[in-house]
Parts: structure tokens; C-alpha cells; sequence
């Protein structure tokens, strides 16, 4: 059964913050908001973010050779991909402005300068979709492999393993992430042991 969030300290023990960032992370009111939102949805049976946040952190512990900036970077990217759902705008047409991936991004420029990890947040999602465009046909605007490729070529592994480590989670869907194993060329496709649920 899962934990409850609201005692003190209850969200620190879940996720053991490693660095003086991530503990002042989950010290501002803001951010924890974002962890403690949620509730269970396809994709998300878990429910709340931190939850979430949990199951990455543990796909993160199970991928081989991570430099110790490497660990750092996508354990920050995980705290604050999706902190921000509760305050995205979803009316249509989407504005991409608001997607919660750009809201982190504009959070976490007040306490990081690495390109990686920003970059890295506002896109986490656009695998995702240019996904969705190859198997529908219609991309959402600027959503397409190529266009994400060409801004990601520079940290382009450090995204795949951010968007495996995510993809196994809950009880979302595989294809995207076998899909961009296969279509995309210079990554070297690593082995994470999906995390069993817990009831």
C-alpha cells in the first residue's frame, strides 16, 4: 500500500534527496506541491508525482556505468519533469508554452544553468509524441524526431536514458520507447529492468 505524503519528512524518505539542490527542491512550497499532485490515470497508476519520481529514481539506480554528473543530471530531470502537471494548460489547441515540461524548465533556469537538464526537461515528452505523429501521421507543432534530434544531438544519450527510465514505469505503453530505439542512430541502447509495482 502506498505511503501517505503529508506526514513530515514523508516525502524526503521517499525520495532520499543526494545533493544540496535536491534537498532545497523539496523545500520549497512550490515544488512539493507539484510531487504531492495527482491521481491514478493510464499511464500513471501510481497517482501522485512523487510516486513517480520514486519508480525513475530506481530505473536510474539500475543503469550500468552512470558518470557521477550523469546520475546527478538525470536525477534532477526526474524531480522536476513532471512537478508541474498541476499547472498546465490543456485547453486546445495546446499551447506549447504551457505544457508543464516548458513551466519546469522556466522553474529550474532560477536554479540551474546546465543546458542538459533544462533542455532535457522542456523536451521530455517530445519523444513521445513525434511517436504518436509517425503512427497517426500528424505531428503536434514542432513535435516530429528530426526536429528533436537536431536540438538534442549534443546530449543525446543522457535523453534516451531519461526517457527509458521513464518509460518504465506505471503501466505506460512500451512502443514509443522500442520505436526510438530503432529509429534513432548514435545511442547506445542500454538494459533497464522494468520496476515491479507495488500493490
Amino acid at each position: 500500500m502506498k505511503r501517505h505524503l503529508d506526514a513530515p519528512g514523508a516525502l524526503e524518505d521517499l525520495l532520499r534527496p543526494e545533493t544540496p539542490l535536491e534537498r532545497q527542491l523539496l523545500a520549497t512550497e512550490e515544488f512539493r506541491h507539484g510531487l504531492l499532485w495527482g491521481e491514478p490515470r493510464f499511464g500513471h497508476p501510481e497517482g501522485k508525482v512523487a510516486f513517480h519520481v520514486r519508480e525513475v529514481f530506481d530505473n536510474i539506480d539500475l543503469i550500468p556505468r552512470l558518470s557521477t554528473l550523469q546520475r546527478e543530471q538525470l536525477r534532477l530531470i526526474t524531480l522536476a519533469h513532471d512537478t508541474f502537471k498541476y499547472a498546465e494548460d490543456r485547453s486546445r489547441p495546446r499551447d506549447w508554452q504551457k505544457h508543464h515540461g516548458m513551466l519546469a524548465r522556466r522553474f529550474m533556469e532560477s536554479h540551474t544553468s546546465d543546458r542538459v537538464v533544462l533542455d532535457v526537461i522542456e523536451t521530455h515528452d517530445d519523444a513521445y509524441y513525434a511517436w504518436l505523429g509517425e503512427k497517426h501521421g500528424q505531428w503536434p507543432a514542432g513535435k516530429t524526431l528530426d526536429t528533436l534530434l537536431a536540438r538534442l544531438d549534443y546530449c543525446l544519450q543522457l535523453y534516451y536514458l531519461f526517457f527509458k527510465c521513464d518509460t518504465q514505469t506505471g503501466d505506460k505503453t512500451q512502443a514509443p520507447l522500442k520505436w526510438f530505439e530503432r529509429a534513432v542512430g548514435g545511442i547506445e541502447v542500454v538494459a533497464v529492468r522494468e520496476v515491479m509495482q507495488t500493490a
